[in-house]
């Protein structure tokens, strides 16, 4: 089966699919480094192998994969801001995808907040949708209830750029902020953050976290994808939209006609625009009324950064509607496909051009079902219209004065586009021929049926046919036309004048194949269509394409070969890889010669020239690389050089994607009765002519079988996976012109029919063809077996038979019952088959086979369970019967059900010619005749597989976790054991709650197996439960698909006998607790039939030396390390330091390789491992010359310890039990878990009973010797919780209040009372003692619960832990092996059984002889020899002499001990996946942990291991400000005109801001200088391993309980103007990270701006060294252009103490007792108060304002004079007019 076409039909998508998703589906067809016994050993050459050239291969996969929903969760890390811009600012982030916004807390006055805090977005979303969605993050100021806040700045990326990410993620990285409305101020700050895409089943690798200050190097930590610059500007990008043309006539019949009787007149109803998304942001262009042929001539102008973080531009043309708005079609601009950032790069460019958009069918109706496909989800249905756009972008230069500072879009015209602009049009010819349609759905096989075939808006019978508007014609036929095509003389061929395009075959009425399917009778008459179109002449874009694309076809063809050769073990891979390489480089250098041709031809792009460029220069360099690669293709490097090779393939094909459209696909439409039933879509390009082979689209000129499917959301999921229709169908596509050799491909010996159009008329293509010549037929089918297939029945197994297609004829094997694994052994002949064409043609391509494979269900219709193709092995009739192609070999064939592998077949296909004597001369049906199958025929004996007599032993441990069936419980299980007919039982379990193992161990039995070990049917095991009665019940089943691990192969003779050379070479094993890497000058390799003797240095001495020597050296901080010092925890950090320099060296070494390899390198492999290993050294080493203490350190996992040691199935393996029907999702292995109902625990062995057994084995075990006794057996186990990391949040705040929960057998502890508020990542430290039974309790669930005051707690995830395995296994997973023996502090020994015993115990069961200590500390074990120090030192000091160093020596050696070694677990601590049952697949989170068990019938195990957390130690720092220098002069003093400032200092620790501090304020500053003598005093708790003070404190006035914040050491001082009336003023700050700050300036002139601006070149100290410091350090804020200038400079002295030096000489905050400061000695301000306003108005009346004062007295003098005229004048009147 053709695996290759896992590529996700990138071919049909034609850009409907992000290319994000290519590099996935590539992964998918690559074995990867797998195990050889998971990959499927189904043939990938099958089908593909080609020999003519008349047909083209099928596509297998049906289901559409773009449109369906997928599970997908976003998770944000907000860490912290720096660099924000502003003054003394409440930030707070806020985090949106698409429409869901949450925002971090609010932090007060700072511009650096710290926020660690976690958000979780979930989506359910086709894959198109999801990555189209920008993810922004954005900084607000001074938010409230109240107000909206300031926007400080933003940054946007889409996620599809972050899935498209190594692991997904971005970790610890810093985003760039800009303001959008001033895009001229530059950086407006950094948010550190980590943001991460999971979908269904990824893993998310949690990164090692790297030493802080590689992190706060921001620039080199930008949030930005590998290759764009750190630098982004800011530009435009200018989309130009000219018009549209073929857009579907949209509701013409009855709304047209209802309004022409109301208007009138027949306008044309749609009333279009274009809406453009890109970064989020939206532009339309005008509406055009009433016009199917719009033309707008505008641009649309977007502002955003380039590079661009969001990939794609949406372009969308809308119908205008008073209601709501429909989208008419879709196109996605893929910016990464139209530009280039390489030396030679290009910036994004298109056009114009033309691009096509497809969407629904263009029938109209008013509620469209496939609405969504115009919205550009899912595959398009057929052509919808196409728009000419072109596009540019333009750098912005922020200093221009032309430049705007908004981010508006912006919409403006453009002048007209010529017609030529895009291309001279050509007419072009479609021609194609169905020559057989078959499996026609039942369902419409009783109405007539015909098929559409349309390119563009061509061939539609809704649109009839339009031609272009050139020439000044129109209409069909115009004499004048014809004239002048007939007179033209570039014509190569008679131009037929009046050629009516046939769309459409003629109606047909379906017959009968069988009771599923129906076909159209069309036997030697094939109908043929052939339709005329007029297209911008882009073919040579295409060209270029298919040239690309035939090359990576050949490429991608090859490497499966070469899979398939590594995959079933055939000899010579690597030859087959060069051929390969050769193929390749030749086909590079072939697409070198064409493509540069026609180099002046019309309407060529500036983006044409440019991916030629780059097009040339890629291919050009793969070639040379292939060619290079090819040389160093060895045995031993041929998966390496394969994986490079696949690189290659990807980038072929994202080369050949070609973003500038020309002509438009072409739709095969079903229509049955006038309804559109199913759909086919053909690229142009794939049928495209060319004179030149290379050119030419790889189906042109071919036939084609295709499946049509079901249109939009109805084809997802089971619906779209049954066959609509087959059709073999032939096609070609070109210039009208080029004509003459349309027909050549057509299988041979037809004769035309056309269209009588009386005489003189020039000649028309066919209407259909009739086929003259036609061969009869005998196939053969041989179908021998299947397995894995996919579970159709509630009993998790399947009633299966095969049905198969060839031709119009279909015939069915039995039905074989309850199995995934038939065996059908079968034989069917389909007589008389006839196909039409030539003989030898069909020698060398016969039609291919269809097998479907179905379950039987008693009632309805069989279920669909998978399909598969086959070409048949073909003989004809002068041909001999024999070898080498007959008779045919059985061959595995992929089984698929919709996009997902369900399982292979092993079958064998051949088709024999009938010649002139009839039947008498085919080959006789030789079969072992059965009677009992009555008309069944077997496989024939050449063909069935040789078979030799094996025997299988089973072993029987016990069954575990079985769940209910029908609701009752299992009682009595009993296993059942099958293989290829053959089988045995276990013995009945009585009673299963009490004891679900099994009595008796071992049984076994004998089966005829087929020599060739890939053609070994699978053994089923089953599960079922005796019932009362007599009666059974099936619990579940399994089939092993592979026996490859479970058959016995006797070892070597010489491997065992070790002694035979008695040379003796000494390895020295370094027992320093660094990496072993470290070392390498001393290990001597080893020969593995030697004697050998381990020597183990003693390295305390020599430390201790160097410790004291290192003590009189220069640097005195270092203080002596006291062994009270370390507790667990000193060892746990030391070795997660170690993991993380490990996994960086791994990297490092890894990208070192890969450098490498690129290198054209012809040295042989071993000395570049060599030189890998030097490098790594280096790497490594430096790390550890930092002085640190030698501590003994254990293993820390990043993963489950059972990936490390193989599950733990050394001998013990566990096999799943499943029961219900499959799941029917795209990733049926998610589902899987949902079926499972319990686990078989046991082994098996086979081999070949001829095999002479060795002789001393107790014949009851067979081959299972030594196994340990399966009685029940009590234990205690002992469980550590560290920590949990990355939980996902359960509360509406963002947060989760977690607390573990363990179940293990009945007993179930909730620590329900120790929960942490409100973390993600709670430190637990906590151990728990559960005492179990094996094997009833085997299965530990550790799981974490949220804490909830009200309601039920919510499961944040769970992981479990299979105890039994680990307990029984070799490997020793009870207690791991530390790296030292020691008997007290904190690295004690915490096994009863010390390592001696250990020791003894290993050699006994080994059945080696037990260990000689001998003198001198050696120890001899099976002829190797170890060294190690022989004493010890107890709590008082004395030493003592041991053998437990030496013990422990050989045990961590253990697995180079020969026949019985093996890996021991060492101490260690896990890190486990949490999952929760409802989101399957999607981790919650990881907990760290490690498991101890104690047998109780040994020694009792000590108390356990203290880990609880490290308590924050208290610390007081104290800070005495003593004066402030150069201040600047906020205030212009109103009254003197002076500058001066009232300053003051504030001080606060971060995270502490409600307790920050002020000193009192010194007035009347004038020259910027303060006196304080002012003392703060900061209490804090402080955890010395994590650099972090702790911070308890509630969240708001409503929070229940406290939660518990770290945070770094920082501390914050401020300077301020005080201000009595308005707010006091900020002049400037430092914030001085206490753990490496600049060390204080020893006088204010030393003291710089540059201990701010780069810190880099400064002295650092720590305070938690030095203890006490003083010094002068800048106060520095922001200007107007973001520039950091000084404000300032401050005295300090930073005191830290202990909290118990601290409460011992206490001392007053300010100037308080006890220890109080003398006053400042500040100039005299007491009578100033007094002295300032009398000097004030002096001030002000005479000098300032003395002309404005006198006119202001005046004027009032003037008033009152006024006011007292006007009221005495009534009185005085009032007295003259009376005379008084």
């Amino acid at each position: 089966m053709k695996r290759s076409k896992h590529r996700g039909h990138k071919e049909d998508k034609n850009g409907d699919e992000p290319a994000i998703l290519e590099t996935e589906h590539m992964g998918m067809f690559m074995g990867g480094g797998q195990d050889l016994d998971t990959i499927s050993v189904a043939s990938v050459t099958a089908v593909t192998t080609n020999v003519s050239n008349k047909r083209s291969k099928p596509d297998i996969k049906m289901e559409p994969s773009s449109g369906r929903p997928v599970d997908y969760q976003v998770s944000v890390t907000v860490i912290e801001a720096r660099q924000l811009v502003g003054q003394n600012m409440d930030p707070m982030v806020c985090v949106e995808i698409g429409e869901d916004k949450k925002y971090t807390s609010m932090k007060e006055s700072t511009n650096c907040p710290y926020y660690n805090e976690y958000f979780v977005f979930d989506f359910h979303v086709p894959p198109d949708v999801m990555f189209d969605k920008i993810l922004k993050l954005s900084v607000i100021h001074s938010k409230n209830l109240l107000r909206s806040g300031t926007l400080v700045g933003t940054f946007k990326l889409d996620v599809g750029t972050i899935y498209s990410q190594p692991e997904h993620q971005f970790y610890h990285k810093w985003a760039l902020l800009s303001d959008p409305d001033d895009i001229t101020g530059g950086c407006k700050g950094y948010v550190k953050c980590d943001v991460a895409v999971v979908a269904k089943g990824d893993t998310i690798k949690t990164p090692h976290k790297a030493n802080e200050s590689d992190e706060d190097d921001i620039e080199g930590n930008l949030l930005i994808p590998e290759g764009v610059p750190a630098e982004r500007q800011w530009a435009r990008y200018y989309l130009k939209i000219y018009r549209a043309e073929g857009l579907p006539r949209m509701n013409t019949s009855i709304m047209a006609n209802v309004k022409k009787a109301f208007i009138g007149e027949n306008k044309d109803l749609v009333d279009p625009y274009v809406q453009v998304l890109f970064a989020g942001q939206k532009g339309k262009t005008s509406v055009q009324k009433s016009c199917y042929e719009p033309i707008w001539n505008e641009q649309i102008v977007f502002t955003e950064m380039f590079p661009p973080l969001c990939k794609r531009m949406k372009i969308q043309i809308r119908d205008s509607d008073k209601v709501n708005d429909v989208a008419m079609g879709t196109h996605f601009l893929d910016l990464k496909k139209i530009s280039n950032d390489g030396d030679k790069g290009f910036l994004p460019t298109l056009g114009p051009a033309w691009v096509n958009m497809y969407g629904s069918t263009r029938t109209y109706s008013l509620m469209d079902e496939y609405q969504e496909l115009n919205d550009g989800l899912g595959e398009g249905v057929s052509f919808r219209a196409r728009l000419l756009v072109s596009l540019g972008v333009e750098i912005l230069d922020p200093s221009s004065p032309d430049c705007s500072s908004s981010t508006e879009v912006q919409v403006e015209g453009v002048p007209n586009i010529s017609e030529t602009a895009t291309g001279k049009v050509e007419e072009f010819f479609l021609f194609g021929s169905f020559l057989e349609a078959t499996m026609i759905d039942r369902k419409i096989g009783d109405k007539p049926i015909n098929f559409e075939v349309t390119i563009g808006y061509y061939g539609n019978e809704v649109d009839g046919v339009v031609q272009p508007k050139r020439k000044g014609k129109k209409g069909e036929g115009d004499e004048e036309e014809t004239e002048l095509i007939h007179n033209s003389s570039d014509e190569e061929m008679e131009d037929d004048g009046d050629l009516t395009s046939v769309a459409t075959t003629p109606l047909m009425k379906p017959v009968v194949t069988d009771r599923n399917y129906f076909h159209l009778p069309y036997f030697e008459r094939k109908p043929c269509f052939y339709i005329k179109s007029w297209w911008q002449d882009q073919r040579r874009r295409l060209f270029n394409a298919n040239i690309i694309d035939n090359t990576a076809d050949k490429l991608e063809d090859g490497l499966n070969d070469v899979q398939e050769i590594i995959k079933t073990e055939k000899a010579y891979p690597e030859r087959r890889l060069r051929g390969v390489l050769e193929e390749l480089s030749h086909g590079c250098s072939q697409y070198l010669s064409l493509a540069n041709k026609d180099q002046n031809q019309s309407g060529r792009t500036k983006l044409d020239r440019e991916r030629l460029k780059l097009c040339m220069s890629e291919v050009e360099s793969i070639g040379q690389q292939a060619k290079a690669m090819r040389t160093q293709v060895k045995k031993s490097t041929v998966r390496d050089k394969l994986k490079l090779a696949q690189n290659f393939l990807s980038k072929l094909r994202f080369l050949a994607d070609e973003p500038q459209h020309s002509v438009p696909d072409v739709f095969i439409w079903m229509i049955s009765n006038g309804k559109r039933i199913a759909y086919a879509r053909v690229p142009s390009k794939d049928i495209l002519y060319s004179s030149t082979d290379e050119e030419r689209g790889k189906d042109c000129g071919k036939v084609k079988t295709m499946f049509l499917r079901i249109p939009g959301k109805k084809g997802f999921g089971p619906a779209g996976w049954t066959v609509q229709s087959k059709i073999e169908i032939y096609f070609w596509l070109g210039l009208t012109r080029q004509r003459k050799d349309y027909l050549n491909g057509l299988p041979n010996g037809f004769e035309e029919n056309k269209l009588s159009k009386g005489p003189g008329l020039p000649c028309t293509p066919p209407i259909s063809l009739t086929y003259m010549m036609k061969q009869i037929f005998q196939l053969r089918v041989h179908m021998y077996q299947a397995r894995s297939l996919f579970a159709a029945d509630s009993t998790g197994l399947s009633d299966p038979f095969a049905r198969v297609f060839f031709s119009t004829q279909s015939q069915v094997t039995e039905v074989l019952p309850e199995t995934l694994c038939p065996t059908w052994d079968q034989l069917l002949v389909f007589e008389n088959v006839e196909l039409f064409g030539e003989a030898n043609e069909l020698r060398d391509d016969p039609p291919i086979i269809v097998i479907e494979i179905y379950d039987q269900d008693t009632v309805g219709k069989a279920d669909f369970m998978g399909r598969t193709f086959a070409k048949p092995v073909v003989k004809m009739a002068d041909e001999h019967y024999g070898p080498p192609r007959f008779p045919p070999q059985l061959e595995y064939y992929q089984i698929y059900r919709g996009n997902c592998a369900a399982g292979e077949m092993l079958a064998a296909f051949e088709l024999l010619q009938i010649g002139p004597n009839g039947k008498a001369d085919l080959p006789p049906i030789d079969g072992p005749t059965d009677m009992e199958r009555g008309p069944i025929m077997p496989v024939p004996l050449g063909i069935r597989p040789v078979l030799s007599k094996y025997r299988i032993e089973v072993l029987f441990w016990g069954l575990r976790d079985l769940k209910r069936v029908n609701l009752a419980q299992v009682d009595r299980p009993r296993v059942d054991i099958e293989c290829a007919g053959k089988g045995v039982q276990s013995a009945l379990i009585p009673n299963y709650k009490k004891n679900p193992n099994f009595s008796t161990l071992v049984k076994w039995f004998e089966v005829d197996l087929p020599e060739n070990e890939l053609l070994h049917p699978p053994l089923n095991i089953r599960v079922v439960d005796c019932r009362a009665f007599g009666r059974y019940t099936l619990v579940g089943s399994n089939a092993v698909t592979s026996l490859r691990k479970f058959i016995y192969r006797p070892s070597d003779k010489q491997a065992n006998n070790w002694s035979s050379n008695n040379t003796e070479e000494i390895i020295v094993v370094n027992m320093e607790p660094e990496p072993s890497y470290k070392k390498m000058d001393t290990v001597v390799k080893l020969d593995c039939g030697s004697d050998a003797v381990v020597k183990v240095e003693d390295d305390d001495k020599d430390g201790k030396g160097k410790k004291k020597k290192r003590k009189k050296g220069d640097e005195p901080e270092e203080e002596e390390f006291d062994e009270s010092m370390f507790d667990w925890w000193s060892k746990y950090f030391a070795s997660i330091e170690t993991l993380t320099e490990a996994l960086k060296a791994q990297e490092a070494a890894l990208s070192d390789s890969e450098d490498k390899d690129d290198m054209d390198i012809t040295d042989s492999g071993g000395s570049k491992r060599g030189r890998g290993k030097k490098d790594k050294k280096k790497m490594t080493i430096d790390p550890f010359e930092r002085k640190k203490p030698k501590l003994d350190e254990l293993k820390v996992y990043p993963k489950e310890l059972e990936g490390e040691f193989d599950n733990f199935e050394d001998w013990l393996h566990s096999f799943n039990l499943f029961r219900g029907k499959g799941g029917d999702d795209d990733d049926q292995n998610v589902t899987d878990e949902d079926r499972i109902v319990g686990r078989f625990k046991g082994s098996l062995c086979m081999y070949k009973v001829a095999d002479d057994l060795p002789r001393d084995f107790d014949s009851n075990m067979g081959m299972f010797q030594n196994i340990p006794h399966n009685d029940p057996i009590n234990i205690l186990v002992r469980i550590y919780v560290i920590r949990a990391t990355d939980l996902h949040p359960a509360d509406i705040n963002g947060k989760a209040d977690p607390y573990i929960a363990i179940r293990l057998g009945k007993t179930e502890i909730k620590d329900k009372e120790n929960y942490i508020s409100k973390q993600l990542n709670p430190l637990f430290g906590k151990s728990f003692d559960v005492e179990a039974t094996f094997p009833m309790d085997s299965t530990l669930t550790v799981s974490i619960y949220d804490w909830d005051l009200v309601g039920t707690d919510d499961l944040i995830g769970e992981t479990k832990l299979d105890l039994e395995n680990r307990f029984y296994s070799k490997h020793r997973a009870t207690c791991g092996i530390s790296r030292n023996y020691a008997i007290h502090g904190y690295n004690v020994w915490r096994d009863p059984m010390k390592p001696t015993h250990i020791l003894a115990k290993l050699c006994k069961d080994g059945k080696v002889e037990a260990p000689q200590y001998g003198p001198g500390g050696r120890v001899k074990v099976e002829n190797r020899v170890f060294m190690a120090p022989t004493e010890i030192e107890d709590e008082n000091g004395l030493k003592k002499q041991t053998d437990e160093h030496l013990a422990l020596t050989v045990l961590k050696h253990w697995e180079d001990i020969p026949r019985v070694g093996c890996k021991l677990v060492p101490e260690h601590v896990e890190t486990r996946p949490l999952l929760h049952p409802d989101k399957p697949g999607i981790e919650q989170g990881r907990i760290e942990m490690w498991v101890d068990m104690f047998p109780k019938d040994m020694t009792a195990p000590g108390p356990a291991l203290d880990i609880s957390p490290r308590k924050p130690k208290k610390f007081e720092l104290r800070v005495i400000i003593w004066n402030t220098d150069e201040v600047v002069l906020e205030d212009d003093d109103i009254f003197t005109g002076e500058k001066s400032s009232d300053i003051f200092v504030r001080g606060w620790l971060k995270g502490q801001q409600e307790d920050k501090q002020d000193t009192d304020v010194h007035y009347h500053s004038i020259t910027g200088e303060g006196n304080f003598n002012w003392r703060f005093v900061f209490p804090f708790d402080y955890l010395m391993a994590e650099e972090k003070i702790v911070i308890s404190k509630k969240e708001s006035m409503f929070a229940w309980d406290e939660t518990e914040y770290k945070i770094p050491a920082r501390l914050n001082l401020q300077v301020w103007d005080a201000d009595h009336f308005s707010a006091d003023d900020f002049l400037g700050a430092i914030e001085l990270d206490l753990n490496r700050f600049p060390r204080g300036a020893k006088t204010p002139k030393q003291c710089t701006i540059d201990m701010v601006t780069n810190e880099g070149d400064m002295p650092m100290v720590s305070i938690f060294k030095q203890k006490r410091i003083k010094g002068w350090w800048p106060f520095v804020a922001r200007n107007e252009d973001e520039e950091f200038e000084l404000t300032g400079k401050v005295e300090a002295e930073l005191h830290l103490l202990t909290g118990e030096e601290a409460e011992k000489n206490p001392v007053g905050e300010g100037r308080n007792e006890p220890e109080p400061l003398e006053k400042p000695n500040r100039p005299d301000i007491a009578l100033l108060w007094f002295l300032i306003p009398l000097k004030a108005a002096k001030h002000l009346v005479c000098d300032q304002y003395r002309w404005l004062t006198i006119k202001i007295v005046t004027a009032l003098l003037l008033l009152a004079i006024l006011a007292l005229f006007l009221y005495n004048m009534p009185g005085y009147m009032v007295k003259k007019m009376l005379g008084a």
